[in-house]
């Protein structure tokens, strides 16, 4: 695929070669979603005035997961669509932690949704090239995976990824053991919290925990499976992750009705809310329904992870 610059950055030419497994409406749609990444990026940068705010650079956007593999699911009975999962490799780790930046683009995106610009969620996280080659020199899967399998949809020339060195059976196993003991105690544990506030009529308190143990279910998750997981509090991007991997824990989150929807976002919004802000609120039937839920999550987290460890 051709290198565009990024002044005045045409993402729709760059899309034909490496999505041709993609309609042509989902084409358009990554490439207004490349426009909006490279907006917001020379937005950011233009405020700003040291060199190592504006010296950030994206190097490769990289399309994985289903719509790289062609088997995305958009299902209308359900609720459940596939989203687009993208990493965005930069030129610093810096520029990886610029938090108002990154924030603002999932902002963008999800307004672009909401206005019907983008009718699929975008999931971004993104890295520094050096911590990607030194994840790839790790052996770890996540990242050997995309650089095997992945759609690049934007490449600066001159920065290659490094070549992937598997890990061996036993390194893997040894690992994956080691991630699921702490991060499976710990969301259990934070789900003993829940219940504790819950008892206590503690409800924001039970809120937050709640969304803790949820986290760390994930985290559990894609520790023990990829290696990997997104150093990120964000429910619908470690959600995104894991189903994506094992749609068996779609089950987990009905989201056929906006009663449903509603209810898994107050669990989003737990983990800010819950703590600092005095017009969080949540009925006790409601945390009733997300004990129940994350129970359903845990015990589907436990069972898919089972099998690797054995």
């Amino acid at each position: 695929m051709d290198t565009i610059p990024n002044e005045d950055f045409d993402a729709a030419l760059t899309l034909t070669d490496a999505l041709d497994h993609l309609p042509a409406n989902k084409r358009r749609e990554l490439a207004r979603v490349l426009e909006i990444l490279f907006d917001e990026v020379q937005t950011f940068q233009a405020h700003k005035q040291s060199d190592r705010k504006t010296g950030g650079k994206v190097l490769k956007v990289i399309l994985y997961g289903s719509y790289a593999r062609g088997d995305w699911v958009e299902d209308r009975a359900s609720g459940y669509r596939s989203d687009y999962d993208l990493l965005i490799v930069v030129n610093r780790e810096s520029f990886a932690q610029e938090e108002d930046l990154w924030l603002a683009l999932d902002e963008r995106l999800i307004q672009a949704q909401i206005a019907h610009h983008i009718r699929t969620p975008v999931v971004p996280i993104v890295h520094s090239l050096a911590d990607v080659n030194d994840q790839l020199a790790r052996g770890r899967p996540f990242f050997s995976d995309i650089a095997r399998d992945g759609n690049i949809l934007y490449e600066a020339p001159g920065h290659p990824l490094a070549e992937p060195k598997p890990l061996t059976p036993e390194e893997a196993r040894t690992e994956a053991q080691a991630n699921f003991s702490k991060w499976f105690e710990d969301a259990s544990y934070c789900m003993k919290q829940a219940e504790t506030a819950v008892a206590d009529g503690m409800f924001s308190h039970a809120a937050f925990n709640l969304h803790q143990a949820t986290e760390r279910s994930y985290h559990c998750f894609l520790l023990t499976i990829t290696l990997y997981s997104p150093k990120s509090h964000r429910l619908k991007m470690l959600r995104s992750r894991a189903e994506d991997i094992d749609s068996g824990l779609i089950a987990a989150w009905p989201r056929d009705t906006r009663i449903d929807r509603r209810r898994f976002e107050l669990l989003s919004r737990a983990y800010v809310e819950a703590r600092y802000s005095s017009k969080y609120t949540i009925t006790i039937q409601e945390l009733e329904w997300l004990i129940e839920r994350v129970t359903i999550l845990q015990q589907l987290v436990q069972e898919i992870c089972g099998d690797p460890l054995k």
